[in-house]
């Protein structure tokens, strides 16, 4: 199933998300030091990650109890939780590392964002609950925190520029900065200052006769691909006899491509176009981009 917005934010709620974690990059003097320094980072933002053992079910039982429906069907699938009151992060730590780092800059914008802070402490002391449609706009806030905290603003994507575009330029920035492949591939392409798109799946799953199909998870287009191509009309499954999913990785490989193919723009223009795919356990990433955007990037900080 394909998964709900994350992360959009008006330019207004952007720069103000921008400004607050460049504050706390500069705070913690974060910026140019590899992997991004998490730890020093929460020292700075005076917040903490609870004992590994914390998360536990008796205590998301406890929370279960003292909550609305609404905040009852997102503790059955909790990832982390911030209390204002303690100043603490409570973590899964069944996920991996890069997923745990985003998570708690995840948590941390929920203490650090001003308007935010208040809310929350304002909800952990009484009976009130957050409105479900609030509840959705801070957590792309909160998104939008970690992502610029981890990529250290602009720093990321200026040192993608010196790589030759594709796919192994953010694959190997993300284990530099200490990000998953995910959010290092979805900021490459958002702030790329080219016409690209991403297509992200989940792993194929293996069908009779050598076939597989893999459920479309989410597009992450860059505005000037959407500006030029709109949205994408894609199946919510994929199998080896579209286009797309031919490119799936199979077999043990982990990258194919790159693949040529021909996509028509908004006014009917056919456009020369490269797609490439990389698989981890986790998603398959197709990234498809016009060979002409290759020699001209607009830069969109």
């Amino acid at each position: 199933m394909r998964k709900a917005d994350d992360s959009s934010l008006t330019p207004d709620q952007y720069r103000k998300v921008r400004k607050e974690a460049e504050k706390l990059l500069a705070k913690a003097d974060a910026i140019g030091r590899f992997p991004t320094p998490v730890e020093d980072l929460l020292l700075a933002a005076d917040v903490a990650v609870a004992p590994e053992d914390a998360l536990s079910e008796g205590f998301l039982r406890t929370l279960r109890k003292k909550a609305s429906s609404a905040l009852k069907r997102a503790l059955s699938k909790v990832l982390g939780i911030f209390s204002a009151s303690a100043r603490l992060i409570y973590v899964d730590g069944s996920l991996g590392k890069s997923k745990q780092t985003f998570i708690k800059l995840h948590e941390t914008g929920h203490g650090m964002l001003p308007w935010q802070r208040g809310i929350y402490a304002v909800v952990e002391d009484c009976s009130q609950t957050l409105d479900p449609d609030v509840a959705e706009a801070f957590d792309r806030e909160a998104n939008n925190f970690a992502t610029e905290v981890l990529f250290q603003l602009d720093e990321f994507i200026k040192q993608a520029r010196d790589d030759k575009f594709g796919l192994r330029s953010p694959l190997t920035l993300s284990k530099k900065f200490g990000a998953s492949a995910y959010s290092a591939i979805r900021q490459y392409v958002t702030k790329s200052g080219k016409p690209c798109v991403v297509i992200v799946l989940n792993p194929p799953e293996l069908q009779p006769l050598d076939g597989f199909c893999a459920s479309l998870r989410r597009v992450v287009a860059s505005p000037l691909f959407v500006e030029r191509f709109g949205d994408l009309t894609l199946p919510d499954v994929f199998t080896p006899d579209d286009k797309f999913g031919a490119m799936v990785p199979l077999g043990g490989r982990r990258m194919t491509g790159p693949h040529e193919l021909v996509m028509t723009d908004r006014n009917g223009t056919a456009h020369d176009c490269l797609a490439e795919a990389f698989g981890n356990p986790y998603n398959v990433f197709i990234l498809i981009y016009p060979v002409k955007a290759l020699t001209k990037t607009i830069v969109i900080f």
